[in-house]
């Protein structure tokens, strides 16, 4: 009886037991629970109350991964517009240097120029502003540093700053004419190589990649140590040449000095393989040279001069007298830059040439046209490549 007792005791005593842990569990939890609740209402409290501000509802932290979250938080996917058409991240601005091709190149692909402010202080510097977002996009800034060279390149090396603190994803800066590129070299002592010095310049300004027309040679592009696209005027100027009706057995296509023989070769390959010839000159300092010698046959045929650039017409219109003497029935020059130096004008209309065709790459201003004059666009050539180049294409493919 003693134990019987002694076991309902026991075990009343463990039913007891078990009753009061089990409510003291259940006042912790009760007491975490009004705790947090008085927290969070003392907190809700004081800022409800605080510089007499209406009650706001508390602040609230978004879930990133919430499905109603995915129009605000698009991530990498392009931006759509409100007819749900995917807006391409291609951006092309212009510099003050060749609006014109700039906008001629953005009619090719479709699009309009980036909005961008540049103005010059008082004092000549230069001030340069985007006026749209180009974050996480493929930036393509057009401005050839032809004269004044100087302020065209300051003005580029602007843009790019301007463009890499914007946030841009990728900057190319598109120069259809890259100033300094004739000091690409040390001829005698004591000489600065101007080509590297931009080229670093360009570089350290924060552009990724450069693309450029017709550089006056290839080893410029060992100067840069960014991925640098060369495309030619070639295509451009030949379309033009095979509309005209003159008879391939006619044609000669001549190089003004020997530096620009494996220009001239590629162009008459392409030009229905036509024979070559080539101007023997020596140069006895900058902008002064003097012909000594013609190589090939010119006599009775029509000769075409090419070259990259014309600055003040000395090699050329001295070729181009040589060639006359020679034999030439009509003599056609052909360049991709037109830099036009005084007396290139006076030396290009004196009546030695039958039509001067250059390219747009370098505006030209109204004053320096002539009859015999013909300028042909490569906004095509720059716009296909610029795509080209947004879109992971090939490039040398069909330009080279």
């Amino acid at each position: 009886m003693a134990s019987l007792v002694f076991s309902s005791s026991s075990s009343s005593s463990s039913s007891s037991s078990s009753f009061f842990i089990s409510r003291a569990r259940s006042s912790r939890r009760r007491f975490a629970s009004s705790a947090r609740i008085s927290v969070r209402c003392n907190m809700y409290d004081s800022l409800r109350f605080e510089n007499g501000v209406p009650p706001q509802p508390p602040p609230c932290i978004p879930v990133l991964n919430d499905p109603t979250m995915a129009e605000l938080c698009p991530g990498p996917r392009c931006l759509q517009d409100g007819v749900g058409n995917q807006v391409s991240r291609l951006r092309i601005f212009s510099g003050t240097a060749n609006p014109a091709l700039a906008q001629e190149v953005a009619t090719y692909l479709g699009m309009e120029l980036g909005k961008i402010k540049i103005k010059r202080f008082a004092d000549g510097e230069i001030y340069v502003q985007l006026q749209e977002s180009v974050r996480g996009c493929d930036v393509f800034l057009i401005q050839p540093t032809c004269p004044p060279a100087n302020e065209n390149l300051m003005e580029l090396l602007i843009m790019i700053d301007a463009c890499r603190r914007a946030s841009a994803k990728n900057i190319t800066a598109v120069i259809p004419y890259f100033g300094y590129a004739r000091a690409d070299r040390k001829t005698q002592g004591r000489e600065s190589i101007a080509a590297k010095l931009v080229a670093n310049l360009i570089t350290e300004a924060g552009a990724d990649r450069m693309l450029a027309c017709d550089l006056h040679s290839g080893q410029s592009m060992g100067y840069f140590d960014i991925p640098v696209d060369h495309v030619y005027g070639q295509p451009v100027i030949l379309d033009y040449l095979a509309s005209k009706t003159i008879c391939s057995n006619d044609l000669v296509v001549v190089s003004p000095d020997v530096g620009g023989v494996a220009r001239a070769r590629a162009f008459a390959k392409k030009l229905s393989d036509a024979p070559l010839a080539i101007v023997d000159k020596r140069r006895h300092g900058h902008n002064l040279t003097e012909v000594l010698n013609l190589i090939g046959d010119v006599k009775g045929k029509v000769a075409v001069m090419v070259d990259d650039m014309i600055d003040t017409a000395g090699t050329i219109a001295k070729g181009a007298a040589l060639l006359h003497q020679e034999g030439a029935r009509e003599v056609y020059a052909c360049s991709t830059h037109a830099v036009f130096s005084d007396p290139a004008v006076e030396r290009l209309s004196s009546g030695l040439f039958q039509e001067v065709i250059i390219t747009n790459t370098i505006p030209l201003p109204e004053q320096k046209s002539f009859p015999q004059l013909t300028v042909l666009s490569v906004a095509n050539l720059l716009g296909e490549t610029i795509w080209r180049v947004h879109d992971d294409c090939s490039v040398s493919s069909i330009f080279q």
